[in-house]
């Protein structure tokens, strides 16, 4: 166990070197009013769920975000679904030739109910022991996919339509996970 933690921290100081952030979207939750995420640090700001999708929800499914995962994965997808926005969860499927993963963000109105999600999460999905240096907390599930909270969102990258080994070169479906959420919390922002 502890190798395969220090081989995330390998895998993630890689993809935050290699990954940049351009400009996001255009697009923001309307009506939303800032609060702070009371995690001990008054200059972070987070937002609640709104009527619509907040721009760091979008990004998982934007263009800049599938060239970044391309590019840390070394394959492209052949399609990336429509994103959906059903219960404040905005979610889309990367599919390739030999598999998928799906991505998606659920929002929350406080922190509160944001850790509340997140454990449940874990408890759903099989938390693994330890946890990850991503966003407010993160940890991955028994399966290998990666849970990260981050101001009130929670990120699941679901990885377990994917084959054990995938991209080029190949690499653990785990890593796969590890490597989308750390270029996605590369550039994520409380918006």
């Amino acid at each position: 166990m502890r190798r395969w933690l220090a081989g995330i921290g390998v895998v993630v100081a890689m993809v935050l070197a290699a990954t940049g952030c351009g400009g996001g979207s255009s697009a923001s939750s309307a009506g939303s009013k800032s609060t702070t995420t009371q995690n001990g640090d008054p200059s972070i700001t987070a937002k609640p769920a709104g009527a619509t999708p907040s721009e760091s929800a979008q990004m998982i499914c934007a263009t800049e975000a599938q060239r970044d995962i391309a590019e840390s994965l070394g394959v492209t997808p052949t399609q990336v679904t429509t994103p959906t926005w059903v219960d404040h969860v905005y979610s889309c499927t990367y599919e390739y030739p030999n598999g998928s993963f799906t991505m998606s963000v659920k929002e929350m109105d406080n922190l509160a109910q944001t850790k509340a999600y997140f454990d449940e999460l874990g408890t759903k999905l099989g938390r693994q022991p330890g946890s990850i240096a991503l966003g407010n907390a993160a940890y991955a599930t028994t399966n290998g996919s990666m849970v990260v909270r981050k101001d009130f969102k929670v990120l699941l990258v679901d990885i377990s339509k994917l084959p054990d080994q995938f991209g080029q070169p190949p690499q653990k479906r785990s890593d796969v996970a590890l490597s989308a959420a750390a270029v996605l919390m590369s550039c994520w922002t409380g918006s």
